[in-house]
């Protein structure tokens, strides 16, 4: 189901936030839920990037947005831009330059997103938050549901090299801070933008790049809370 955001004001309703229940590599219960935001709540933004196995240089990416939760935890809502695969379909780089797979924007909930892969899927996650001010991380949040409500009614071919998942991030970084991003070799191997994100000045600096990277790791903490509705606070807690 693709996810649709409907503006009220400073009220959003994200429709259809995906929320897989994994109990296996490929075993797991699709489900989705509406979330209702307030704006005024957003106060951060997070990168996940998730090296490929074997290709250092390649790695999927994703955002992940902070919402202050009076009474209770932060909640987090996470986007990522991926190609939308037909049943029993499976992704290959090269495929990705011809046209044969759509871009999805996939609006989720993190236990699904960083959990199916760090716990069930056996790929190495880093979560670094962003420098992003709380109103930067808010035009983010807009800018990012403005694209899935235009997706939604056209849908767009996903490109290995030029509609993929951190050119669609760059492009929004820089749509509402102009040049934010530098022209770089890494914004095309995003295995290494976190490094980029490091030294512009985009995440949080820990000590030395190294530091910051092992810091930002998840993966022990994500398997140790796996399945706790305070998933998201507990693999923070580095």
């Amino acid at each position: 189901m693709l996810p649709t955001a409907e503006f009220n004001g400073n009220q959003v309703t994200v429709r259809n936030v995906r929320n897989c229940k994994y109990f296996a590599n490929d075993v797991y219960m699709v489900d989705y839920y509406d979330k209702p935001i307030d704006l005024s709540r957003v106060r951060g933004a997070d990168y996940i990037v998730v090296p490929f196995d074997g290709a250092p240089a390649i790695a999927h990416c994703m955002l992940s947005f902070q919402l202050d939760n009076p009474g209770g935890q932060p909640e987090h809502l996470a986007v990522s831009v991926e190609t939308r695969k037909e049943r029993n379909e499976k992704y290959n780089p090269l495929a990705g330059s011809f046209n044969q797979y759509e871009l999805i924007y996939v609006v989720a909930d993190e236990r699904d997103v960083i959990q199916f892969r760090s716990v069930y899927n056996g790929e190495h996650v880093y979560l670094y938050h962003t420098t992003a001010t709380p109103d930067a991380a808010r035009e983010l949040l807009v800018d990012i549901l403005n694209r899935v409500n235009k997706l939604a009614k056209e849908p767009e071919f996903y490109d290995t090299l030029t509609n993929n998942c951190t050119s669609n991030i760059v492009q929004h970084v820089n749509r509402i801070h102009p040049n934010r991003i530098s022209i770089d070799y890494r914004t095309l191997l995003p295995g290494y933008s976190d490094q980029l994100a490091y030294e512009d000045g985009l995440i949080e600096h820990h000590g030395t790049f190294a530091e910051t990277k092992q810091q930002a790791y998840v993966n022990d903490l994500a398997q140790r809370y796996a399945g706790r509705e305070d998933f998201s606070e507990e693999i923070r807690r580095r």
